[in-house]
């Protein structure tokens, strides 16, 4: 499966889907999926524009709207995760995810989906240490605290992705793990942006809590934005069970002219799976054992961990994934629910109306099925079951966010990447330079360059990229004095683990030679489609330097538990992890403010579960379900 993944979109869905559609001309290949990494800015109208953290001269309504009102549809399937500019008032409408418009699809505040097989698990919004811990109390009309405070990651999000056991392929950020910068060419990211060494040296480049999940989950891919600069970088994992593990990061630039905003990548998949998006069964019963921890109020709550008396493990189970899918009588296929609710775009409208909250048919069909709790219908007072006190915006500014970065340091006024003209191609241009690391299989780096020079030959490609793996060995040459903690036996211990990823490695890069390599030109520029051989080979040497000289530094998480086979039923839930698992700020003995579940009976149970229904009683619910879901529409 060919997968399209894309940096900060902002709003630039016509430019994006022309430079994809050119690639599969000019190179004779299919784009499955498209996978975008935050400031995605799903603005409908000019009501929308008020609920993005811009300022004022920076809104734009750019091209979602038509995607929206039907205008346009998405030639991909694409999904994306939310950033730091975003119309957060109707992301907001999808908590769980959901169609934003046809073919595109929301990860929500944090959520797992599978595509043709492909589990990828993903989380919106970007860290600021004093929210990490509130409640998602934002809503519309927002304050200007809201407005910001609303993409800000909360601890919940992160607490419910490190209950997964089973592995995931891609993660999705907008945020880049903390500490990623120490995998990669550090070296050159300063030439680049010499403003980051500041947060470097204070420990703040980057989001902790994503620091625990690269960790914790230890994915395949990690794909991220936000900073504006692509940066490849390769995480060698150490693990209990001797299986090496390596996690390769790529973040992507924005949409912009002279910038390399777009990557493409094979990734193996279930070829009897059809493409198309499929809810997760372990996500999903995380997200029902965990409905009782949602927290909707402004004031910090800190979340259970080990040693409270509050059960702090929700680790799924084969039987109750089992459950899930019987539920959603079998399929788990998202079906195609998307619905519009608001009046698109007007140019001639001068006054358009505030924000208000609103519910959205996705979300409450989810919310039906699961038993979950829909935020937006608590601030509407349409969930009775939620205390709403001391609930929602306040006017004070305490501790207000600016979150500004420079996103809007550009001139975005430009013609669009591919025209009908004879000069289609002059803003397109690519290098081999920067495929590093990334090379599963067909690769194809793409940016947008003004000024290509059309002399540029293959060879200075390839000596640019040799260039550029020098550069990334040197980086971890001098890297060897961040990290002492290695022991011999360990280094000894991990020697066995390189040899085997070595030799996986070489039969990569064997296969991948044998392959001819493509190259588009045009009379001004060239997009170059790839296959890197040489990129593996770096990847192995990156990999042994790491080995020889790195660990993975010291933070509170332990390793994923064991894997239930799928063809097992465990009689028990998955033993507790340590109280490693948690970071500090995660873990209390006292948990004041719970917000419990209840049972059908109204009867409140300290860890949220519903009390056991008969036999009749779960056969009229799941033919219910079943109905519900087929149908896709809502309960009455």
């Amino acid at each position: 499966m060919k997968i399209a993944v894309e940096g900060c979109c902002h709003g630039e869905l016509d430019k994006i889907y022309e430079t994809i559609e050119l690639l599969e001309q000019k190179n004779n290949i299919k784009v499955d999926l498209l996978l975008m990494c935050g400031d995605f800015q799903a603005v409908r109208n000019k009501s929308d524009m008020q609920c993005m953290a811009v300022p004022q001269k920076y809104q734009e309504i750019k091209t979602f709207y038509k995607y929206y009102s039907g205008e346009k549809k998405a030639p991909i399937l694409t999904i994306f995760v939310g950033g730091n500019h975003e119309a957060s008032n109707y992301l907001q409408e999808l908590p769980y995810g959901g169609w934003v418009a046809p073919n595109i699809y929301y990860m929500g505040y944090a959520g797992v989906i599978q595509v043709g097989g492909v589990r990828i698990a993903g989380c919106s919004g970007i860290y600021k240490g004093h929210n990490a811990h509130k409640g998602h109390y934002e809503h519309p009309p927002y304050n200007e605290d809201a407005k910001r405070s609303a993409y800000h990651v909360r601890a919940l999000e992160i607490f419910r992705l490190k209950q997964l056991t089973r592995p995931v392929k891609i993660f999705v950020s907008h945020d880049w793990p903390r500490n990623i910068w120490k995998y990669g060419d550090v070296h050159e990211l300063l030439k680049r942006k010499p403003d980051f060494q500041k947060d470097i040296d204070d420990g703040k480049l980057g989001n902790p809590f994503h620091e625990e999940l690269l960790y914790y989950l230890k994915p395949e891919y990690w794909f991220a934005a936000h900073l504006h600069i692509k940066f490849p970088a390769a995480v060698q994992h150490e693990s209990s069970d001797g299986q090496s593990k390596v996690t390769k990061f790529l973040s992507l630039d924005k949409c912009l002219p002279r910038r390399k905003f777009l990557q493409v990548l094979d990734v193996p998949h279930d070829s009897d799976k059809p493409i198309n998006i499929e809810l997760d069964a372990e996500w999903l019963a995380i997200l029902k054992s965990t409905n009782h921890l949602l927290n909707l109020k402004r004031a910090d709550k800190y979340l259970p961990g080990p040693g409270g008396r509050e059960r702090w493990n929700f680790n799924v189970t084969n039987e109750e994934m089992n459950s899930i899918i019987e539920d959603f009588g079998g399929s788990l296929t998202i079906p195609d629910n998307f619905e519009k609710s608001v009046d698109v775009y007007n140019p001639s409208e001068r006054n358009p109306p505030t924000p208000q909250t609103m519910t959205n048919s996705q979300t409450t069909l989810l919310c039906t099925m699961l038993d979950l709790t829909d935020p937006n219908a608590v601030f509407l007072g349409k969930d009775s079951k939620y205390d709403t006190s001391m609930d929602g915006n306040v006017d004070e500014n305490v501790g207000s966010d600016n979150d500004e970065d420079d996103d809007v340091d550009d001139d975005t006024e430009y013609e669009s990447f591919v025209a009908d003209s004879d000069q289609s191609l002059s803003f397109l241009s690519s290098s081999n330079a920067d495929d590093s690391i990334m090379s599963l299989g067909v690769s194809v780096n793409v940016s947008v360059d003004e000024k290509d020079n059309p002399a540029k030959s293959q060879n200075d490609s390839e000596e640019d990229s040799d260039e550029e793996f020098k550069a990334i060995m040197q980086k971890q040459k001098l890297e060897q004095s961040i990290d002492k903690s290695t022991s011999p036996s360990k280094s000894s211990a991990s020697q066995s683990d390189l040899d085997d990823t070595d030799s996986e490695l070489q039969e990569i890069t064997a296969e991948q030679k044998a392959k001819r390599q493509l190259q588009l030109t045009s009379d001004r520029g060239h997009v170059e489609l790839a296959l890197p051989g040489s990129d593996d080979e770096e990847l192995a040497s990156l990999i042994a330097e790491q080995k020889k000289f790195q660990t993975v530094p010291d933070i509170s998480v332990e390793e994923t538990p064991s894997l239930v086979s799928e063809d097992t039923i465990p009689l028990s839930q998955s033993s507790p992890a340590s109280s490693g698992e948690r970071s500090d700020s995660e873990v209390v003995r006292a948990t004041s403010g719970l917000v419990l579940g209840e049972d059908k009976e109204g009867r409140k149970r300290s860890d949220g579960s519903e009390s056991e229904e008969s036999p009749q009683s779960k056969k009229i619910r799941v033919k219910r379900n079943q109905s519900l879901y087929e149908s896709g529409s809502e309960m009455e």
